[in-house]
């Protein structure tokens, strides 16, 4: 094969991971796969899925399970089978109640470890640490759910003070050590709950365990993807998360392209055409934010197009049937409904894509349960 001959056969590989990563992260699932009965099934699915953004996250929830409205996202924390908290490299995820004691102890012990020099640079040591957690986990107690200015108050009264700079780490060490979690957010402020006996214990019994379950669901639920892909969406040592796959690797399938190895689980692999579907994304969906390596979904011409300069703040995408991202889109929300409009990289939408995407922006409205405008 000349080197001309393995271009194109990569190209085509690379085409195939775009649509092959579309269906995994199920925003065009193959026909084999049973539908998502609920939120916490999606995110189940996933592991946990990116919940930084908490309006763009009910969002993708609501790309994946059609009628989804933003109000049974909110049910779903109020009967607490999703919860939101710090996991993967220290960031807010969204979680399935189900999972997240497993996920806290695998990877608590490593952030931790990270925002030592943190907590120093506060006079943040160990017995306060401990007592501010104690404080928090009590004011929680007997159900009771707390937004973060209330605990503020609440550790005030207790003699912790230094809290516009040292509450939020608090609020994190008190998740990490497994005794609060977030069940919603409410005005603008995270609203939390004791991660007590409504919560399920682990169902692993080993670290060991706990990493091959969480790689498993990774590749399900991403696939194509790198080991260095999983790597850096999970957070774990590098040897834990190696480990962790090697553990795994039997059950997946795999591919080489331009001197990657690519692998996915068989089960959500579809040899079927793309769909001429046009899809809206919110920023910090999983097609994007699961991966290090985006380029089989976003050429490198538009990387800043979709997070300007790396400041970490991606906007929401546009996604065509392929699987390849081909602009962004904005939302103004008003009490009269909301605006949606297209913003592709090059030229405007043809006719079938404009169609395409006034069916998926009156599903964005459906989800919010408001009147979709025109401008």
């Amino acid at each position: 094969m000349n080197d001309v001959q393995k271009h194109r056969k990569d190209v085509v590989m690379m085409n195939r991971i775009a649509l092959q990563r579309l269906r995994s992260t199920r925003i065009d699932a193959p026909p084999s796969l049973l539908p998502f009965a609920t939120p916490a099934d999606v995110v189940a699915w996933f592991g946990a899925i990116q919940g930084q953004d908490y309006p763009g996250a009910k969002w993708s929830l609501g790309v994946r399970i059609p009628g989804l409205t933003d109000a049974a996202v909110e049910a779903a924390f109020a009967a607490h089978t999703l919860v939101r908290t710090w996991v993967m490299r220290g960031t807010l995820f969204f979680v399935s109640a189900a999972d997240v004691r497993w996920m806290i102890d695998l990877v608590a012990p490593r952030l931790m470890t990270e925002t030592a020099l943190r907590y120093h640079q506060l006079e943040l040591d160990a017995p306060t640490l401990s007592h501010a957690s104690t404080v928090l986990a009590a004011a929680l107690a007997d159900g009771q759910s707390l937004d973060r200015p209330a605990l503020f108050a609440v550790l005030e009264s207790a003699g912790i003070g230094g809290l516009e700079q040292r509450g939020y780490r608090l609020l994190q060490r008190a998740s990490l050590d497994g005794l609060i979690v977030q069940c919603g957010v409410r005005r603008n402020q995270p609203v939390y709950m004791a991660m007590d006996a409504r919560i399920p214990p682990s169902p692993y019994a080993s670290r060991e365990a706990a990493a091959a379950a969480l790689a498993l669901r990774y590749f399900t639920s991403r696939g194509p993807a790198t080991l260095q892909d999983f790597l850096y969406w999970s957070g774990l040592l590098a040897a834990e998360g190696r480990a962790a796959f090697h553990a795994i690797e039997p059950q997946l399938t795999h591919a080489s392209v331009e001197g990657a190895v690519y692998y996915w689980h068989p089960h959500t692999h579809s040899d079927s055409p793309p769909s001429p579907a046009l899809h809206l994304l919110p920023g910090f969906d999983e097609l994007m934010l699961g991966y290090r390596d985006r380029s089989p979904s976003l050429a490198a011409a538009y990387a800043n197009a979709i997070c300007p300069g790396g400041n970490g703040i991606f906007k929401p995408t546009l996604v065509n049937g392929e699987g390849r991202v081909i602009g962004t889109w904005t939302r103004t929300i008003s009490k009269k409904g909301v605006v949606v409009r297209p913003e592709p990289f090059e030229g405007g939408l043809s006719a079938d894509q404009h169609d395409q995407f006034l069916i998926q922006a009156q599903r964005y409205a459906d989800h919010l349960q408001v009147p979709l405008r025109t401008g």
